[in-house]
């Protein structure tokens, strides 16, 4: 299997976390109560996976990387997978799933930001796009995912 640069395993991450951020949407949905934030959580879904496409696409693109940005990306879903498994019990609830996305949402921010940083020394024109294209929109989940949690917290106090 061809060796990463630091760089790819950044992309592998952030295309694992898209992966398991669509798990993450699709269970705090069922969670949820209120529509409104049922129909952020799915347009959520939906970038996700786009995320996740336009990182399969630069995969395909790095020559003899394909497979190991896969694997590097398939074990970082498995981790959030599991720290979600762990952070939502059995009786978790509406404001708990959004808790949970909040730190979720945090950290697939940061590792697009570190991307962009990465790619500022490394001047690769096609994570470039991918950055450029990911960080209005994680930067939207977090801030979508907080607003909606804060509005749960306030109907349940």
């Amino acid at each position: 299997m061809a060796e990463l640069t630091e760089l790819d395993e950044k992309v592998a991450e952030v295309y694992g976390l898209a992966q398991a951020a669509q798990n993450a949407t699709e269970k705090v949905s069922k969670l949820v109560e209120d529509d409104q934030i049922v129909t952020v959580l799915k347009r959520m879904h939906e970038e996700a996976a786009e995320t996740e496409q336009r990182c399969e696409q630069l995969a395909d693109q790095l020559d003899g990387k394909k497979t190991a940005i896969q694997e590097k990306a398939r074990e970082t879903k498995q981790e959030a997978e599991q720290m979600m498994k762990d952070y939502l019990g059995d009786d978790a609830d509406g404001l708990d799933g959004l808790e949970f996305l909040i730190m979720a949402e945090a950290g697939e921010l940061g590792h697009v930001e570190i991307v962009g940083a990465m790619n500022e020394q490394v001047g690769e024109q096609k994570v470039q796009e991918l950055f450029e294209w990911a960080k209005p929109i994680q930067q939207r989940h977090f801030e979508q995912t907080r607003d909606c949690a804060l509005q749960l917290a306030r109907d349940k106090a």
